[in-house]
């Protein structure tokens, strides 16, 4: 029986040793095979050792998707060391504050990302060593010692830090739309066990592709390398820029699974597919919020052979609950059930479930549940707590995480998302689930994205606004939209105001649209423009 990956490492480790000559990552069309990709992460950790890193301390890796950016978050842990992804779209300053709050030792990068953060690197004090991928010549920077990728990786190599699975392994920082991204502290047991759950729920073996659109700084972007390499799987990593390349690469490389975010969806359906796709694509997962109807069923429609996974998570405890296929007919509008080795709540405030189709707060419990957040007792201790009713008899307390996301629980037991309670608008005296609006704007086919969001008002509390882009700009009429709205939505959901934009919506740093900070735009809007 083969060796089971206990250590977030060891899950391409061991793929190897099933397997070492089968590709594990495919960069610029070029392949590494996984006894390859181990050999270098191997190498890599041994490089952090002889830079003296000593266990638990942070390596940020600000890079795109490419093999030193996957290299560098495994053999990382293979040291003992634990990784923080930094997202390649941030700026300078917002790469500066994750680099200071969590006390980063080593950053790996490119001589050109290097060079832009020049100016920031003297307020980031426990960095001490730089890894570039290419040329270290006119690199360094405030006598911080500046390695080659290449001269880096011939090190001798030397015994790892010793660490177990509920040791630190990685940093998550959240988008922070408002307000400082918080820093997610994952386990290596966190790691391996969202690997373990999802590979088998989306039934990942040894022959599929895997295409890795999100952001290795997301959750469910780095989950694409874990669930292959635990099922011996293969990753192409794709730096896309139209969603026309999302679909070439699919082609290309005969993708058999591809895992994105509403927006991408959104956009993929108005891409033209080939019907050559159905012989090798065999599903497709959404994550990151919630699907529109009309974007599900255009998606089945170009892809009538490929099985719909919709999914629901939070990157305080990495995924939760997720819709099997063969219910997506019956209740395309739910989030599913826990996904396996998972458990999920529904609460009230007072910690007592919730009765069927009650809504409550989504408390979750099990295994993915984070260690907290980095250096912030407050706010950790606000959403991770104690779990109620256990048993007397335990005394050591139980802690789950409080999502702050208001669900109801039908009586088969399947999950529908409400909204966050952050977000919901509430408006004479109702509250009003932003993502209820946008489906009934999806569903007249005029929109092509669209956030719904409440602004002040004196007498209502405050009024529901919605941004859109038109579907097809030739044929897009307000005046038919409003109209549809005032058809299908109850008098109090009824938009106020509906602005029309031009391009796409704006995105936060990992690909949602990113409906906070377009209502921050709306915080003077005078009281009459929203009557």
């Amino acid at each position: 029986m083969p060796y089971e990956a206990t250590l977030l490492h060891e899950l391409p480790f061991t793929a190897a040793e099933r397997a070492p000559e089968s590709v594990a990552l495919v960069d610029d069309s070029r392949g590494w095979s996984y006894s390859e990709l181990s050999d270098d992460i191997r190498r890599f950790g041994a490089s952090l050792a002889a830079l003296g890193v000593r266990r638990g301390e942070r390596v940020a890796i600000y890079l795109d998707k490419r093999r030193e950016t996957v290299v560098s978050s495994f053999g990382t842990p293979a040291h003992g060391a634990v990784f923080v992804p930094v997202n390649p779209l941030l700026k300078p300053e917002q790469v500066a504050y994750i680099l200071r709050d969590c006390g980063v030792r080593v950053l790996v990068t490119s001589p050109e990302r290097l060079l832009a953060l020049h100016s920031i690197l003297p307020d980031c004090p426990a960095l001490a060593h730089v890894i570039v991928t290419g040329d270290v010549a006119q690199t360094a920077a405030r006598g911080l010692k500046v390695h080659s990728w290449n001269e880096s990786l011939q090190v001798p190599s030397t015994l790892p830090h010793r660490v177990i699975d509920t040791d630190m392994v990685a940093i998550l920082y959240t988008s922070g739309s408002t307000g400082k991204p918080k820093g997610v502290v994952l386990s290596h047991r966190n790691m391996v066990a969202g690997a373990k759950s999802v590979a088998s729920y989306l039934e990942n073996r040894e022959s599929d592709v895997l295409l890795a659109a999100l952001p290795l700084s997301f959750d469910a972007g780095f989950s694409q390398l874990t669930t292959a390499f635990h099922a011996g799987a293969s990753v192409v990593l794709l730096n896309y820029l139209l969603p026309k390349d999302v679909v070439k690469a699919v082609v290309t490389h005969r993708v058999t699974g591809l895992t994105a975010v509403p927006p991408l969806w959104i956009q993929l359906t108005q891409v033209k597919w080939p019907e050559s796709v159905s012989e090798h694509f065999r599903y497709f997962a959404n994550t990151g919020g919630r699907m529109p109807f009309d974007t599900l069923k255009s998606l089945r429609a170009l892809l009538p052979r490929a099985k719909p996974y919709l999914m629901y998570g939070l990157t305080e405890a990495f995924r939760a609950t997720y819709l099997p296929p063969e219910e997506v007919d019956r209740r395309p509008d739910s989030i599913g059930k826990a996904i396996p080795n998972n458990e999920i709540m529904v609460l009230r405030p007072d910690g007592t479930p919730c009765d069927a189709n009650e809504p409550g707060e989504l408390v979750q419990r099990g295994a993915l549940v984070a260690q907290g957040y980095w250096n912030d007792a407050e706010k950790t201790a606000e959403r991770f707590r104690p779990l109620p009713g256990r048993e007397p008899g335990l005394v050591l307390p139980e802690i789950a995480v409080f999502s702050g996301d208001t669900v109801r629980k039908d009586e088969e037991g399947f999950l529908y998302f409400i909204g966050r309670v952050d977000e919901m608008i509430k408006s004479s005296g109702y509250r009003i689930s932003p993502n209820e609006v946008e489906e009934v704007l999806y569903a007249t086919e005029l929109v092509g994205e669209c956030a719904a969001f409440g602004v002040p008002h004196a007498t209502l509390g405050q009024a529901v606004i919605v941004v859109v882009t038109p579907r097809d700009a030739d044929v897009f009429n307000l005046a038919s939209l409003q109209a549809l709205c005032r058809q299908q939505l109850p008098a109090y959901m009824v938009p106020a105001q509906i602005e029309v934009r031009a391009g796409p919506l704006p995105r936060n740093a990992n690909g949602k649209i990113d409906r906070k900070s377009i209502c921050a735009e709306y915080a003077s809007v005078p009281q009459e423009a929203a009557r």
